[in-house]
């Protein structure tokens, strides 16, 4: 029998204390652990004894990567059990392998990122929602979730699809992940816990784990409870009910078979019922317990490095080490801690519904947008904040510039910018343009496409000179924008219009947009509209709301909008003057 078997259900992507977007912290203290977390301000990580300082923090873990002389090809890998909706903070411990791939690859070496769906796990809750192969974000009211609440405790891998497009909600869930890696441009080979055991990769490992069992379970009660001398780290999946079972009653190492009996397993808080079914399985019929399971990953895959969230720092990976060392007899991967981030200032959880996918956060930004909001240091913590991705973008840009030598930054920014802005792009172009993200914004309140260039033309983003192809890569974030003002509802939520509304003013007010048009014509910037909006409305002896509502009407057919006078400022003179004057 076996207790405290449960592996742990912490999201790795979650943190209640994190700070925002810009990293933020106190100096690491001096002789930590370059594995654990820390919040030092620098940018740029090694020491003053005489490690290399590196700018970019992937190249410090290639470094311990090749310190270890491992043969090609390197194997960088990663893993997520598959729960619930594939969203950003799965995402990762890819992402930040994929930096280090890339590094390694720079360097000359062969790299395999693989990523393990740990698939053959029991579903231990249901989830309260769930993301179609659309990437449709629905409540378990709109699917069969009964395909999942009557299979609580049995593997992912034998669960039926609640939308019916998969063998099964792991290979659901794995395909998702898969098409986020893609979106980004990360190649990642994604392997099934299911199908390794099935094809006989974790056949050495299993038999390695029974024919020490005596040393194992002395390594093991060092991290968990009730390690007695009939405890088996094994489950075998339940021949008759499909639950996994943890009650190996005997095993036979020759034949590769265990003995059971079937008492289902602690899921959830809850205890799953077995159904009594006494029957002799294979070795490939079950699986290693979770904390045996992830350094069998790496013998019989042969990792060499592996990032993870903070919560497997603090309990998986030191029993991870032990085992890896003490019963398999291995070394175990260079590993990497990174923080985690939140999602508008609250934990992501699959299981309390506050995620964000992928395919969400592309539709809002560029992917090498998101490519850096993981470039910059992972032991610090940061928040996602969709109502300010504008910031996010921003700094982006700037640290785009800086790659450029446009702008100035300090010393470590800047090295950082050197080092790694190639690889958040897929090509490195100085002509490429980008519109503020607000701007873009505005931009996405007209439809007219010909009226957005001239905006930007009007704004200075775009010249004669400017290539064709610059334009247009510029223009694709004024949709992008525009889905954000939509999502968030904020003040650029509006939509220009192009034809006259329909309009019945007062003789003042007429007057006041008539003093207006000529201050526009005039060639005045958006500031100062908007303050001669007040200064025409004083004059006129007309309700400053009532001018600022004969603007919006005029604009937007709406009572109220962004602010007029910026908003006037960014628009072609002639037409704003036109639309003042109501003649267009």
């Amino acid at each position: 029998m076996s207790a405290d078997d449960t592996p742990p259900e912490t999201d790795a992507d979650t943190n209640a204390d994190a700070d925002t977007t810009t990293d933020a912290g106190a100096d690491t203290p001096a002789g930590a652990d370059p594995h654990t977390l820390s919040t030092g301000d620098d940018e740029a990580e090694g020491d003053d004894a005489g490690e290399t300082r590196h700018a970019f923090w992937a190249d410090r873990i290639a470094d311990e990567v090749e310190a270890r002389d491992p043969e090609d090809p390197i194997v960088i890998k990663g893993g997520v059990s598959p729960s619930g909706i594939p969203h950003l903070g799965h995402f990762n411990e890819i992402i930040r392998g994929y930096f280090v791939a890339e590094v390694l690859r720079e360097r000359g070496h062969e790299v395999r990122q693989v990523f393990t769906s740990d698939d053959k796990d029991a579903l231990r809750k249901v989830p309260r929602s769930l993301a179609d192969a659309d990437w449709n974000i629905v409540g378990l009211g709109e699917v069969n979730a009964g395909a999942l609440g009557r299979n609580l405790g049995k593997p992912y891998t034998t669960i039926p699809d609640p939308f019916g497009d998969h063998d099964s909600y792991g290979e659901h869930f794995t395909d998702l992940l898969q098409q986020s890696a893609e979106m980004i441009g990360v190649p990642v080979e994604m392997e099934s816990n299911t199908e390794l055991y099935a094809e006989g990769v974790f056949d050495d490992a299993v038999r390695h784990v029974f024919e020490h069992l005596d040393r194992a379970r002395e390594v093991l009660a060092k991290y968990q409870d009730k390690v007695d001398e009939d405890y088996v780290p094994f489950q075998v999946q339940c021949a008759n009910c499909g639950v996994l079972t943890t009650n190996i009653t005997g095993y036979d190492v020759e034949a590769e078979t265990v003995d059971y009996t079937c008492a289902g397993l602690e899921a959830g808080g809850q205890h799953i019922e077995g159904c009594g079914h006494e029957d002799t399985a294979t070795f490939r019929d079950g699986k290693l317990m979770w904390r045996f399971e992830w350094p069998a990953q790496w013998m019989t895959l042969g990792v060499d490095f592996e990032p993870f969230g903070k919560d497997h720092a603090e309990g998986s990976w030191p029993s991870g080490v032990d085992i890896a060392e003490n019963v398999f007899g291995i070394e175990p991967p260079v590993p990497m801690v990174y923080e985690w981030f939140t999602l508008n200032g609250e934990p992501l959880s699959s299981s309390s519904g506050n995620v964000v996918t992928v395919k969400e956060v592309l539709d809002l930004l560029e992917p090498e947008v998101l490519r850096y909001f993981f470039v910059r240091n992972p032991k610090r913590a940061k928040d996602f904040d969709v109502s300010t991705l504008d910031q996010l973008v921003d700094e982006f840009d700037r640290f785009e510039r800086v790659y450029f030598g446009e702008e100035e930054e300090d010393e470590n920014l800047a090295a950082l910018a050197e080092r790694a802005y190639p690889m958040l792009v897929d090509e490195v172009r100085e002509e490429r343009v980008r519109f503020p993200y607000t701007f873009a914004a505005v931009l996405g309140m007209v439809d007219d496409p010909d009226l957005r260039r001239r905006m930007a033309r009007n704004e200075g983003h775009i010249g004669d000179d400017t290539p064709e192809w610059a334009v247009e890569d510029a223009m694709k974030r004024v949709e992008r924008a525009r889905r954000w003002a939509e999502r968030m509802d904020n003040e650029y939520n509006y939509r220009l219009q192009l034809d006259l509304p329909e309009t019945d003013f007062d003789e003042e007010t007429v007057a006041a947009l008539d003093e207006l048009a000529e201050f526009v014509e005039a060639g005045h910037d958006g500031e100062e509209i908007q303050g001669e909006i007040y200064e025409t409305a004083k004059r006129r002896d007309v309700e400053t709301g009532d001018l600022f509502g004969a603007g919006y009407r005029l604009f937007f057919d709406q009572p109220q909008g962004p602010r007029l006078g910026t908003f006037l400022g960014e628009l072609d003179t002639e037409f704003v003057v036109k639309r003042l004057r109501r003649e267009a």
